[in-house]
């Protein structure tokens, strides 16, 4: 489905990925590990066309898009939700499931969006920037069901949520794929990941140093041996 081919990338005259491999196939979900800074975000924001490779090719569905717009992508079956919720604070939820649904009829899309995320459905007139974070990660999760994408890439989905939060979540993201979905998490609960992914690539100083299948691994190994960090 996605591939990235050799792919160098970066901001400027920084270089952030290097002679990069990424592959995501149909219905599979990658999980992307790494320490910060490793370069996760920019693999997600060139793989969706909001940074163009310095080299290498990227193909979605056998389509070469290498150096496209990322409307390109969208228009392609590609969800990019970024760290950060990728909400329009100012407007409503309303109003921000209605940008999010395009023509697709109103209270449809309220049905959907409330049986999924009951919380949301209450608030439908208040503004997105005065919810909670969970809430705004609701919110921005919505649009991977409403869009009807065939990939979506997340960019730490549980950033700033408490667990119980972080479950509810994870309960959303199975459902994408029972949808059959392919997802790319980043993730800072390696474990959660871990549960939900059937590959798992670790990304350090912008070079992929470990691909496999996510069922070969634990979240102390990753940590211990890959990480350098405790868990």
């Amino acid at each position: 489905m996605l591939t990235l081919h050799s792919v160098t990338a970066g901001y400027g005259e920084t270089t952030v990925l290097r002679d990069v491999n990424f592959t995501v196939g149909d219905g599979e979900v990658v999980a992307l590990l790494g320490p910060n800074g490793a370069g996760k975000s920019t693999l997600l924001r060139t793989a969706t066309g909001f940074v163009k490779p310095r080299s290498g090719r990227i193909e979605f569905g056998g389509a070469d898009l290498t150096g496209h717009r990322p409307h390109a992508f969208v228009r392609r079956g590609i969800c990019h939700l970024p760290e950060g919720r990728g909400i329009f604070p100012s407007l409503t939820v309303r109003e921000n499931l209605r940008i999010q649904a395009r023509s697709r009829d109103m209270n449809e899309v309220v049905a959907e969006v409330a049986e999924l995320f009951p919380a949301l459905g209450s608030r439908l007139r208040q503004t997105a920037g005065s919810l909670s974070g969970g809430e705004q990660q609701m919110l921005a999760l919505s649009r991977a069901y409403l869009t009807r994408p065939k990939l979506v890439l997340i960019d730490e989905a549980s950033l700033g949520l408490a667990p119980l939060l972080v479950d509810r979540i994870y309960d959303a993201l199975r459902q994408l794929v029972e949808r059959g979905l392919s997802l790319v998490i980043v993730e800072q609960y390696v474990q959660k990941a871990l549960d939900l992914a059937s590959t798992v690539y670790i990304l350090n100083r912008g070079e992929v140093i470990h691909v496999g299948k996510a069922n070969e691994l634990n979240s102390d190994e990753i940590y211990q041996r890959y990480l350098g960090l405790s868990s």
